[in-house]
């Protein structure tokens, strides 16, 4: 029976799109399974509110009637609107190596996405770029972090013979947790204390955090409004992603800034990797997955930096070396041996000059791909 591809329709349509990267990464050792209960929620629009401005479709590749393939089609109606862009998007493109399958499932979103009067197509990219997002291109050998797609290295060479060539770059930098605090942090810690006014909160419990989500991701909405690939996130939306990551937050490793007027002015979330600990556990819950998940929380060496953001006000006060000192001091305190500095886009020189500043080195490379319509 020839290819054939698919429009996810059913539950069982769903369980296997679901699913399917488990065959195809079943011999990938750095692959990192979902956590499934969370991947159910984020395909149902009664959970997962950006389906309200975005048009979706899903799609699989069927061969002899099994599931090869997979892909999602995304047009972020708020986001092109706000850009002024008539792009779509494709996400979750997953096959075996084979040029066939990957080129009917792009073939078949970007027909969607033409159809829809969009002039471009541009990915892998979700609804937002609090997904995972690009296919690795280095640093294969290297560890996965949550929230990274831990692609294979031949779906570069798939997406470039579909047409496709390099939108933008995301690097991941490494960075070793020194023994003591660096020395240019401390003068960036001086010049905090002189102009004074701030003062940050540290947390021990997650009940704790509850009640500055809100702030954090407002404050998310105004710092990241220019950055490639955001979406401004609406309150059922940051509660959505709350609980999304509650679960497996550390507060240890959450720092809060506030200003004279008692308003955020910065903030950074950290996170034990626990990559390790969601491959035990088969991306299940339960019955005792989450014990797998919450001991690797308490033994790993890597942390990972997931957002963090400071208020344009309050930018070149130091307040970013406040905070580093911090995690770099929590870090240590908790047997930390380095740092995953999670995406940065290449463009991004600010950001990457901080991380050089310390010792960081690129260690794993992102790229989104765009293709003309």
């Amino acid at each position: 029976m020839t290819l054939q591809i698919v429009e996810v329709r059913s539950k069982r349509d769903l369980k296997a799109f679901i699913h399917l990267p488990e065959k195809i990464h079943q011999h990938h050792k750095n692959w990192i399974p979902p956590i499934y209960m969370d991947e159910w929620d984020f395909y149902n629009p009664a959970k997962n509110s950006a389906f309200r401005h975005c048009d979706t479709i899903m799609l699989l590749a069927l061969h002899n009637n099994k599931p090869v393939g997979r892909i999602m089609g995304i047009i972020n109606h708020k986001y092109n609107k706000t850009h002024n862009e008539n792009y779509g998007r494709f996400f979750n493109l997953e096959c075996n190596e084979d040029p066939e399958t990957a080129l009917a499932l792009t073939t078949a979103v970007e027909d969607w996405a033409g159809k829809k009067g969009m002039t471009k197509i541009i990915g892998p990219l979700g609804f937002s770029e609090k997904d995972p997002q690009g296919f690795m291109i280095e640093g294969f050998d290297q560890p996965m972090v949550v929230a990274t797609n831990c692609s294979l290295p031949y779906m570069p060479v798939l997406i470039e013979q579909c047409g496709y060539n390099k939108e933008i770059d995301l690097v991941t930098y490494r960075l070793d947790i020194p023994d003591g605090i660096p020395e240019i942090y401390h003068a960036a810690y001086q010049r905090v204390n002189h102009n004074g006014g701030f003062t940050m909160k540290e947390f021990t419990t997650k009940r704790e955090l509850r009640k500055y989500i809100r702030p954090v991701f407002q404050l998310v909405n105004e710092a990241y409004a220019e950055i490639y690939g955001f979406a401004e996130l609406e309150p059922d939306e940051m509660e959505y992603l709350a609980n999304k990551y509650m679960f497996i937050l550390n507060p240890r490793f959450i720092k809060i800034v506030f200003d004279k007027k008692d308003q955020i002015a910065a903030f950074i979330i950290s996170m034990p990797e626990l990559a390790n600990g969601i491959r035990k556990a088969r991306g299940r819950l339960f019955p005792f997955g989450f014990l797998k998940i919450l001991r690797e929380g308490r033994t790993t060496k890597m942390l990972t930096l997931y957002l963090g953001a400071i208020k344009e006000e309050y930018r070149n006060n130091g307040l970013d070396a406040l905070m580093g000192m911090k995690i770099l001091d929590t870090a240590k305190k908790e047997g930390m041996t380095f740092i995953d500095g999670h995406l940065v886009l290449e463009t991004n020189m600010k950001m990457r000059r901080e991380f050089e500043k310390l010792g960081g080195q690129v260690y794993k490379r992102y790229r989104i791909y765009q293709k003309a319509l």
